[in-house]
Formats: C-alpha cells, structure tokens, sequence
C-alpha cells in the first residue's frame, strides 16, 4: 500500500471540500431551474396555459414550455439526445418511441406507475400497447388518435342506405350504389395515394402480423396483406376511388361537400375542420362512423402522443410530477376544450361537450378495437416505402404481381441492421 504525504492528504481534503460545496450549489441551481417540457404544435401552445394549474399546486416549481413544429421535432429529439441536451419530459409521437427506446433514452415508468397507482385500466389495451416496448412502460398516453369513416350521410340516404357500413361487402355495395347516382365524374372514396394510413389500418383488420420474426422481416407476402391489397386495389379497379395525391384535391372539405367523393378515412383533427369549413347547409349531411372490417366492424391505427421522462433528466421526481397531473381526468378534460384532442383516459370521456358530440362517438367505439403498427425504429421507412410502391401500383408502373414481394424486399433491406443486432445478443 502507497503512503501518501501529509501535503497530499490535506491537498485530497481541500479537493474533497472543494467538490462537495460545488456539487451543493450545483443542487441548489438545478433547484432553481424550470422543468423543461418540449411539446408540438398546437399542444406547445396551450401547454402553458394547461400547466398553470400545476405551478399552482407546486409553489416554487416553474415549467419552461417549448413549442417544437411537428415538422422538425423528431430531428429535435435526436439531435438534443445526440448533445446530451433532451428536456425533463417530451410529447413523443407513438411511433417514435421504439427508436428513442432503442437509443435507451427514455426513463421506464413501471415502478413510477404502481407508485403513483396510475389506473392503466381507464386506457384503451390498444393504446397502452403503444408505450409498451420490451416489455416496459416507456410512455403514458396524453392523447389519443386513429381513423375512421367521414360520411356523406344524405348521399348514402339517397342511395337507399339508412347507416353505415359495417363490413367490406356492405361497404362495396354502399360505394357502388353512390358511384351509379353521382355519376363518371365523381367517386365514391377518397384514398389519396400520398397517405399510408388508410391502407395501413385495412391491413391491420386482418390479424396477422405487419412485420414477421419478431419485427425481423417483413410480412407483404402474407395473406392478409394480399387480402388488403386486392381489396384496395379493386376500389380504383372500379373507379370508385380517384387516382390522386391530396396535391391533387384543391380542397377535400370543399370536394366533399360538393359530392366529389362521400366516403373519407381521416382523424379526430377533421371534425373541426368540417364544422369550420362546411357552410351551414351541410353541416346535417355529413357523420363519422367506424372502420367496417372484412367480416364485421374493423380495427384502426393506435395513434396519439404520450408523455415520455428522459433519463437524463436530472430532476425525474417532479418531471413525473407533471406527467401525473397532465394525465388527470379534469386536466384532460380541459386539454380537449382547448385543443380538440381526444382524451387518453376513458373517465375523461364525460366531458359534457365530447359526449354530447354525435362526430366523437364513432371515435370512441373506434378506440376499442384499435392496434398499434410494429413498434420497430423503422416501421416509418417502411410505410413511406409502402406508400410510394402503392402509387406506382395504382399508376401502373409496377406490376400489382410483384408488389407484395417488392414490399418484402425493401422491408427486409430496411430491417438489415435489426436483423443482426438482434442475432448478435441471442449468442451472447
């Protein structure tokens, strides 16, 4: 064993002092500093005013609200993770969390959960499985999406139908029916090429698997993919769907409320925009209803936000704080006043407006029957590779043969790396 002099151990002493008194005002300044709290769009917006309440209950506690655009705030995130300079807590929309779990820079919320008795039962299964992932609670849903059917209801009413549809059959007379009284012109679906979801949440319907070995492979070739496809593709077979992009509609709202087209898959976002932008003669013609599935009322996409701790995060007992409160019944209650978001939590469901809004309840039924997409980094990629080979598809530029299996060729290039991270900690 080394002895160390006398100077040394005083030098050691004045260092250990020294340290500690740093680290002390260190504490005392991180004390100090807001919560900061990353949010998009709209969200950011009224944020602060929703945290009003918060800083209320919380006296001395302040929470910095930064509003990030949607179209930049995934680059946000992986840049601020990349410096070492992520928030407290972030809205993360559900299909980022596998790529931010994957970089481990969410904090895990299963012991914080069971310790605040956080009811996960007043969440949709559907939703809830978004924020698992590896098994792990990595997020809380603030809010909450998925598509359904917007309407035509007078169209369908003149067409001899008195409701929706509730399967695929029933929904192919329906839209053929509609396409004989509106004539060549006009069609009965809208399914713009440049949108993924719609194709996406038909194929969900179908039960099986989008991506195959554990998210190694893709699963185009599949029968239930080929059910979606040959569905999907009759509906422009038949011309019941236009061939477009929505850069082609000069303006759904105006296009649907002229009869271009009388069936519409879309989210929650769409109820105020067709209030607003219908005139008022119309406002009676135009209902939601849910996805009709292949034999029976169909599953959707598990869509929203959630609310995620960064592990970084130097002040993780008030940062959970926060997502407590925000995840209130009453508080959102409020954040749907404000912002038109469909409440995570089902107890937040009686909010007097929401329910008295005949447009919501399709969405509410919806959310019992929804899954989430794969939750693998890069299931993005791979629906815009979906999306961009459906359009030449429909176009003609590719064989509708060789779709499925140009579909699994380019998955399974994307999924390449997965592949062998994966292979590599089974032998370990």
């Amino acid at each position: 064993m080394s002895r160390r002099s006398p100077a040394a151990r005083r030098w050691s002493r004045r260092q250990f002092l020294g340290g500690a008194a740093g680290l002390c005002a260190a504490a005392c300044a991180r004390r100090d500093e807001p919560l900061r709290f990353w949010a998009m769009g709209r969200e950011g917006e009224v944020a602060q005013k929703l945290l009003a309440g918060f800083e209320a209950e919380n006296p001395g506690l302040r929470v910095k609200v930064e509003q990030l655009p949607w179209t930049a705030a995934h680059e946000k995130l992986l840049t601020a993770f990349a410096g070492d300079a992520t928030p407290d807590v972030a809205q993360v929309g559900n299909t980022w969390l596998p790529e931010l779990v994957a970089l481990e820079a969410l904090e895990p919320l299963d012991d914080r959960v069971r310790g605040a008795g956080l009811d996960l039962a007043d969440y949709e299964r559907g939703i809830l499985e978004t924020n698992l992932l590896e098994g792990r609670q990595h997020g809380v849903p603030w809010y909450v999406d998925t598509r359904v059917l917007f309407y035509r209801q007078d169209l369908l009413a003149e067409a001899g139908f008195a409701a929706p549809p509730r399967d695929w059959d029933e929904w192919t007379r329906m839209m053929l029916a509609v396409k004989r009284r509106v004539g060549q012109e006009r069609y009965a679906v809208l399914l713009p090429l440049n949108e993924f979801e719609p194709m996406v949440a038909l194929w969900l319907q179908q039960g099986d698997e989008l991506l195959r070995d554990g998210g190694r492979r893709g699963n185009f070739r599949g029968p239930g993919f080929r059910r979606t496809l040959d569905f999907y593709l009759s509906l422009y077979d038949r011309k019941l769907a236009p061939p477009v992009t929505h850069n082609e509609i000069a303006n759904v709202w105006n296009e649907f409320g002229r009869g271009y087209f009388s069936f519409y898959i879309s989210g929650p976002w769409q109820i105020g925009e067709f209030k607003r932008r219908l005139p008022p003669e119309l406002q009676g013609s135009w209902m939601t209803a849910p996805l009709p599935g292949p034999a029976g009322p169909g599953a959707s996409i598990a869509g929203g936000s959630s609310l995620a701790l960064f592990r970084r995060s130097r002040r993780k007992v008030e940062a959970w704080r926060m997502v407590e409160y925000l995840s209130r019944p009453a508080v959102q209650r409020e954040f749907y006043r404000l912002t038109g978001n469909l409440p995570a939590r089902r107890s937040a469901w009686d909010d007097p407006g929401l329910a008295a809004d005949p447009h919501a309840r399709a969405f509410r039924e919806q959310l019992t029957r929804v899954r989430p997409v794969p939750q693998v980094p890069e299931w993005e990629r791979i629906a815009t590779d979906l999306r961009l080979v459906m359009e030449k598809v429909v176009r003609g530029d590719i064989p509708r043969e060789s779709a499925a299996e140009d579909l699994d060729r380019r998955a399974d290039r994307i999924l390449e790396k997965r592949r062998w991270l994966l292979d590599r900690r089974a032998r370990r």
